[in-house]
């Protein structure tokens, strides 16, 4: 008995997915889309670095945006992401809804 030790682990609990809110802002900004016919389909990805919502605008193999949070940004401002077909950063935020907000969506065009 005397070789037990108590160990607490006191880390505070990462969330590994779009919490509800996070995920209300990018399923109402993908339906705005979905009726405008600017995008068909979506896909989710998520890694031990970051969870992406993945939008496609047609039948494409690699999607069209990446939206992005990441789960241990180096940056507090590189908390939410978008990224092109190729994994470029566009914009960056701390703020999710900024985020979306300030995205010129329609604009985004894909050089290939």
């Amino acid at each position: 008995m005397k070789h037990l030790k108590l160990i607490i682990n006191n880390k505070k609990k990462q969330n590994k997915f779009f919490d509800k809110e996070e995920f209300q802002i990018i399923l109402n900004l993908y339906a705005k889309m979905v009726s405008g016919g600017e995008w068909k389909d979506y896909g989710l990805n998520i890694s031990k670095r970051e969870i992406s919502f993945d939008v496609y605008k047609g039948m494409a193999e690699y999607p069209t945006y990446r939206i992005t949070k990441s789960l241990d940004p180096k940056n507090n401002n590189e908390k939410y992401l978008v990224k092109d077909n190729l994994g470029k950063t566009i914009k960056k935020s701390k703020n999710l809804e900024m985020l979306i907000e300030n995205t010129t969506w329609k604009k985004l065009t894909v050089v290939r």
